[in-house]
């Protein structure tokens, strides 16, 4: 198996760029695919979801919204350990968000002059769909990740879309991981379909504002086409993560911590960051048969990833490897150094940074209470991790007394004569109070 090994000073221009990229390109060579699919479900709805849940999840379905019965069988027949592990995990989700919703302050006022107060009140969006990973492969974390803030934050409109089983049916999981979120809505359709019809609506499928949750290369494609009629939230594209070490880290445990966020697919990103060339080698060299220990599919995604995004990168000290870290912008950011309170300070562009050996990626993918949907594709330098605030929006609030219109109303008149607003100084020159 051929594992990517770069010496960053060394590596060729096109290297570094089809690293830094990563899957990123497989998101805008699809384009062509999701177009027609989004205006064929524009055009015949609920009928166009139905004939894809057939074309691609093998599902032939009778009806696209999930029923009470649905919610009723899964419950009773979900494994109990399933249960357990989904009830404890779901409930350090739901303290740390509870805990965000304590800080969000829903309104205030300032005086920044005397009778001029200016502040913000906070409301939940009206309407959101979650976007969960389904069919063969569930995903219950993905779920209560993102239904327990949206619920939280109050938005009065939740809908879940994830692709049927090929029986037509959602995984009892998906189902009880939903119940326990507050998420009653929950449609049968998945893949860039699922991004058409939040957007657009259909017959069953209520349009909604906002879409969040991660997915395929076709839904991220979906979610950028149709960004000027739905916000499409962060990117949450394929999965990525680095591992920044020096020589303290544990060779056998950082083998592990590469392969635990590498496995999500064949477009998946894994690195080793750092500059102890003793460490990167004995890495390097440990992955191949580590990958051999894991079953299909997982071992040929990782033969693909392994040569195309992930590996190992070299640097020529600390702190080029925290400069990478910066650049490269990941998702998800494990740091297993001597020194992390003064390392730490000087990451800046992360999804997420976890710190030290006790505190591997699945941790956080699971149960810690940090949000797992996280920014992609670089998408980091910019945007934050998944919180109640965004399901949340800000509004300028003001109210302005009359003796802080009279002190402030001539230098505003100054400045509507210099732009060229003469109607914007009526309003304060001949204004009656």
């Amino acid at each position: 198996m051929k594992v990517g090994f770069y010496k960053w000073d060394e590596t060729p221009a096109e290297d570094k760029a089809r690293l830094l990229r990563r899957a990123q390109a497989d998101i805008d060579d699809v384009a062509g695919q999701v177009r027609p699919i989004l205006e064929d479900v524009k055009t015949r709805g609920d009928a166009a979801l139905l004939d894809y849940a057939k074309k691609f999840d093998q599902a032939d379905l009778k009806n696209l919204k999930v029923s009470p019965e649905e919610f009723e069988a899964a419950e009773k027949s979900l494994d109990p350990d399933i249960k357990k592990a989904i009830d404890h995990c779901a409930d350090n989700v739901r303290k740390f968000h509870e805990e965000q919703m304590r800080r969000v302050e829903r309104e205030w006022l300032y005086e920044v002059e005397t009778g001029v107060f200016a502040g913000e009140k906070v409301t939940p969006i009206s309407s959101v769909g979650l976007y969960v990973p389904g069919g063969k492969n569930q995903y219950p974390s993905a779920v209560y990740m993102l239904g327990i803030p949206a619920v939280l934050a109050g938005v009065k409109e939740i809908v879940m879309v994830s692709p049927p089983r090929s029986d037509g049916r959602i995984g009892d999981a998906l189902l009880y991981a939903a119940q326990i979120s507050g998420i009653h809505n929950i449609y049968k359709t998945g893949g860039a379909q699922a991004i058409a019809a939040l957007a657009y609506g259909t017959e069953s499928i209520p349009a909604v504002k906002k879409v969040l949750g991660p997915g395929s290369p076709y839904v991220a494609s979906a979610k950028k086409i149709l960004s000027n009629i739905i916000d499409p939230g962060m990117p949450a594209g394929p999965s990525e993560s680095i591992i920044l070490c020096d020589g303290s880290a544990d060779i056998h445990n950082t083998v592990l911590d590469i392969l635990n966020e590498a496995e999500h697919g064949p477009d998946s990103a894994a690195l080793l960051v750092t500059h102890d060339e003793t460490l990167a080698r004995a890495v390097h060299d440990a992955l191949p048969d580590a990958t051999n220990t894991l079953p299909d599919p997982q071992r040929g995604w990782l033969e693909t990833n392994m040569a195309a995004y992930s590996g190992i990168i070299l640097t020529s000290s600390l702190e080029d490897s925290i400069t990478f870290c910066n650049d490269y912008a990941t998702e998800h950011l494990l740091v297993k150094v001597n020194n992390p309170d003064d390392v730490v300070p000087k990451l800046t562009n992360a999804g997420e940074i976890l710190i030290g050996e006790t505190t591997p990626s699945s941790l956080g993918n699971y149960g810690i209470g940090v949000n797992h949907v996280l920014p992609t594709g670089g998408a980091a330098h910019t945007y934050s991790c998944t919180s109640v605030w965004d399901f949340l929006k800000r509004t300028s609030v003001a109210r302005v007394t009359k003796e802080g219109f009279n002190a402030l109303k001539d230098d505003v008149k100054t400045l509507t004569d210099y732009e060229g607003f003469p109607a914007h100084g009526n309003v304060l020159t001949e204004r009656k109070i």
